[in-house]
């Protein structure tokens, strides 16, 4: 799942079927940042998965580019 917006406590985050959850800050493990890629644990805590945000951030910013040429 993407978080698409941090706001008073909560993490809003779009999972892969287009849905929202609200997950408090405080169950994610780390810095936590609009456009990151969460996974869940098995403790039931979240983590950014390093990885595949910047997989995620690279793709975009390509895709950026190519709209401007």
């Amino acid at each position: 799942m993407t978080i698409d917006r941090l706001e008073e406590g909560l993490a809003v985050c779009e999972q892969e079927d287009g849905s929202f959850i609200h997950i408090p800050l405080e169950q994610i493990r780390g810095e936590a940042r609009e456009g990151d890629i969460l996974v869940e644990e098995a403790s039931g805590l979240f983590r950014v998965d390093e990885a595949a945000t910047r997989a995620r951030r690279e793709k975009m910013s390509r895709r950026q580019r190519r709209m401007f040429e």
